[in-house]
Parts: C-alpha cells; structure tokens; sequence
C-alpha cells in the first residue's frame, strides 16, 4: 500500500535537486505523541448532543489541549464532525472550500403528486437565496448557496429521504421548509445526516465516540497504537483536495516564522497549479507546514530563479519543529 506521503506527492514534479529531506516523520509515521499534536478525527456525531459539547468530549478523552471542528451539525443531526485537535485545528478551515453532502427525511404536510414534488427539486438544485433561520450562530443575512445536486432516494407517503449536495453553509432545515412553501403544502424535515464534507466520506470510515475512547484507552493503558491510528489520521489525509506544493527543508522554519515561499525554496509542484490556486504547503516528507496562495503558475515556477512562489496564509506547524536554515533579514525581506 502507497504511504500518504506517497499519495500526496503522485503527480508532483521535481525542480532543482531531488531529495526524501532530512527531518521529521511522513505523516502516517509518526510517533503517536506526534500524530496526537496533528490528528483529524472523522467523527460520526451521535444524535440529541451539541457539536461544541461533542467536541468538549474528544478534547477530555484524548487528553489534549486544543481541538476544534468545521461546520456545526445541529443537536438532531447525526453523521460526519470534521474534528482536529491542537495543530490540526488550524487546517480546518480548508474542508470549507468542498461541498458538503446530506441526506434528510422530508414531511410533506399534505400529499404531493410525485412529479411535482421531483419538478421542485429540479428548481432548487441551481443558486438559491437563503436566509439562516433564527435558532442560528451567523448572522441572519440573505445569503447565496449553491445547491449542486438533490436526489429523491426514497418515498413513503408524504416522507421523502433526500440526498443533497451543496455549498457549504447551506441551511437543510430551510431548503426543505422553502421547498414546502413552493410545493404550497408546506414541509419539514424530520431527520439529517451528513454523509459527505469536501472529500471525506462514509465510505473512509466514520468514528464512534465509544471507539475513539476504547483506541485511547488501549494506547494509553497498554501500549497498543494499532486502533489510535485507525481513529486518528494525521491532518494530511483530509486534505487530499487541496494542490500540493513542496518546499525544501532549509525553508520550512523560514516559513513557520512567517516568511513567504520563496522560489529558491521549492522542491517539488503540480503541473496544474494556477495563480491564485489555494494550495497545502508541505515538507519534503510529506507534513502540513502552512496553507497559502499561489503566487505564480507551475509555467513561471518551473522558469523562475527569484521571487514569491505562494504567500502563506495559515502556519500550522509550530516554529522550532524544523532546525533553522536562514537568516533574520531573509525572513524580514520575503514577509
């Protein structure tokens, strides 16, 4: 089986000098203490518990400082919890930028004609308007969500399974309260489950509470590391859709203390990287430094001698964890 370090690299192309680096761990060989300050949790979130209080409970099971989660689910709601914990938290922000898919039992207040129900959700699978309803954390503004897919699954009488594919930051609650208005029957949705956050799936392997507790337990108790890396990925596995760009060991502290990719400092690129392209900055085995913008196409990368490659956005590695390979006023200068 292909490492992660593997799988993050394929399609990569070399330029300057070839090299594995020197430092540090692939991500899927870390030592658990490590993985611990870099983990991701796919959580499966049970029913009738707030997202931050699930939170609250990895947070004290796996007895760490920091950890976080992209995209609450309502109390009711049950299924995918994108949670990190200390570093880890850092990239969440990144599985923002993929869809998110759901499936939701719908209850027609009255029968509908089933053409008339499919019409419907033909006319919503397009850009919508929406506005959050009042038991929200955002601001309650009119807002734009693309709706990519709706698919009508199953039906029972006047109960709809549904299987939705949208922007993130869509509202399942108002679609369907909006689609009921629009049929003129009025709906509700009775049940969700979130299957789908940008590329993780249910098909990856969704985390119990229960099983999280016990792989911890048997870690921490008895040594045994085989069920903690089964529940615990290292942050790079999620983010598997995002471009990759790779920067060579002496340049990852630079990096960490805030300086910008610099040209000299990449070892390895996408051929289809574009200016403007969100990207994940990585060392040369394979470890989430930062998260950035490109800068320059892999064209002008592959060309280029001198400049800014990609400016940094988010460090996620701590500064100190590579030795340093630079000079104050070289940071001061590429910030």
């Amino acid at each position: 089986m292909n490492s992660l370090r593997d799988k993050i690299f394929a399609g990569l192309k070399v330029i300057g000098e070839e090299s594995e680096g020197q430092f540090g761990h692939q991500p899927d060989q870390r030592p658990v203490p490590e993985l611990l300050k870099y983990g991701f949790i796919p959580l499966d979130k049970p029913g009738g518990q707030l997202s931050h209080q699930v939170v609250a409970w990895v947070r004290k099971l796996l007895e760490v400082e920091t950890a976080g989660h992209s995209g609450t689910l309502d109390p009711m709601a049950t299924g995918l919890l994108p949670i990190g914990i200390n570093h880890a938290t850092k990239a969440l922000g990144t599985l923002l930028l993929g869809p998110k898919e759901y499936h939701a039992v719908m209850r027609l207040h009255s029968p509908v004609p089933e053409g008339e129900l499919l019409s419907v959700l033909s006319e919503f699978t397009s850009e919508i308007y929406q506005r959050p309803p009042e038991r929200s954390s955002v601001k309650r503004v009119t807002r734009k969500r693309t709706i990519y897919e709706i698919e009508l699954v199953e039906r029972s009488g006047n109960l709809a399974l549904l299987r939705v594919t949208c922007e993130a930051g869509t509202y399942i609650r108002k679609l369907v309260y909006d689609m009921g208005e629009v049929l003129g029957v009025g709906a509700t949705m009775v049940e969700l489950r979130r299957t789908r956050v940008c590329n993780i799936s249910e098909k990856d392997g969704f985390v119990r509470l229960q099983e999280l507790a016990l792989s911890y337990r048997h870690y921490r108790d008895k040594g045994s590391e085989e069920q903690l890396r089964e529940t615990l990925w290292p942050i790079e596995r999620a983010l598997s859709h995002m471009k990759a760009l790779v920067i060579k060991d002496s340049a990852v502290d630079a990096v960490c203390h805030g300086a910008q990719v610099a040209v000299p400092g990449i070892a390895r690129v996408m051929p289809e990287l574009q200016k403007g392209d969100h990207v994940a900055i990585y060392t040369q085995k394979g470890e989430l430094v930062a998260l950035g913008t490109s800068n320059l196409d892999f064209v002008q990368l592959a060309e280029a001698i001198h400049g800014i490659a990609a400016k940094v956005d988010r460090v996620v590695m701590p500064s100190g964890t590579y030795p340093q390979g630079w000079k104050k006023h070289e940071v001061a200068s590429a910030r």
